[in-house]
């Protein structure tokens, strides 16, 4: 298939590569020059702007920084542009109701659309790992799984449109409470004399046992390899989280939602944020206990 890929970040230049492997066609744009050279070394045409991009496509996929860019995007370049026939995905981290409204748009202009955000990170991204939550109807979900599945391990619909977001959202906010929760066991345990090793190999088969443990531990030389191992660089930055956790904000005040773990978490993180650790790995929160 003929796919435009928009947006070729840490996230979407993999993402791209591997729709190529997996034998698709694929016209990139990106702001950044350097994004669309790799592109290029990774197989994909490149072009100038969104509109040559998206020309003639059977696909477009979207891979970008907030809701106003999606929006901006869709509503400009992609909408009116890619022929009607083509599945619209977009895989961005947004707010529901900024999904919500270029899905309407895109809809009312006779296009199919899904609202498809990831989870995984950067290595996953690169492997072909991600899992995509979708929102949509039945037949545009239809349409956009086997797109997805050439970049992901898990592809499962969410609902109707806006659904993948609020699904990536409280996903997300639960990761962020789980680590800040992980990091202060972890301390905790050390400040009563336990070793870090021995008390890993007890909680990751107990009843604490939880994902920012047992497959990301926040504690160099504990466990699977992590960013923790690598002075906290790479994986998923804490500038990204404290993004999805103030969008977890948004939707809960929007729907009348009470979340005062998640508010918490917000808050730590946009503490560590502004203390001038944005760039790290989230785990490395553990470093304010």
């Amino acid at each position: 298939m003929k796919i435009a890929f928009i947006g070729l970040g840490n996230m979407g230049g993999g993402m791209a590569a591997n729709l190529v492997k997996a034998g698709h066609a694929v016209s990139a744009f990106d702001l950044s020059a350097d994004a669309l050279a790799r592109a290029k070394d990774s197989g994909c045409a490149t072009f100038g702007s969104v509109r040559e991009a998206v020309a003639g496509v059977d696909v477009v996929v979207s891979m970008l920084p907030n809701g106003a860019i999606v929006d901006s995007v869709y509503g400009a370049d992609v909408i009116g542009h890619a022929p009607t026939g083509a599945i619209l995905i977009d895989c961005s981290t947004i707010d529901v109701d900024t999904a919500r409204k270029v899905g309407e748009a895109a809809a009312a202009a006779g296009y199919e659309m899904v609202d498809s955000p990831v989870s995984g990170g950067i290595a996953a991204a690169n492997a072909g790992t991600l899992t995509f939550m979708a929102g949509g109807s039945d037949s545009a979900f239809a349409r956009a799984e086997p797109i997805l599945a050439a970049m992901g391990k898990a592809v499962i619909h969410a609902g109707g449109a806006g659904a993948g977001q609020a699904a990536k959202i409280c996903n997300n906010m639960l990761l962020g409470i789980h680590m800040n929760g992980t990091c202060e066991a972890f301390r905790l345990a050390e400040k009563l004399g336990l070793d870090l090793q021995k008390f890993f190999d007890i909680s990751s088969v107990s009843s604490g046992q939880n994902w920012s443990m047992t497959a990301y531990c926040p504690v160099p030389g504990v466990g699977p390899v992590t960013p923790a191992d690598n002075n906290y660089q790479g994986g998923f930055a804490t500038a990204l989280m404290l993004k999805d956790l103030k969008l977890a904000m948004e939707a809960a005040t929007s729907a009348g939602a009470t979340v005062p773990m998640g508010a918490r978490a917000k808050e730590l993180y946009e503490a560590f944020d502004q203390a001038g650790n944005g760039g790290l790995d989230f785990s490395a929160i553990i470093k304010t206990l």
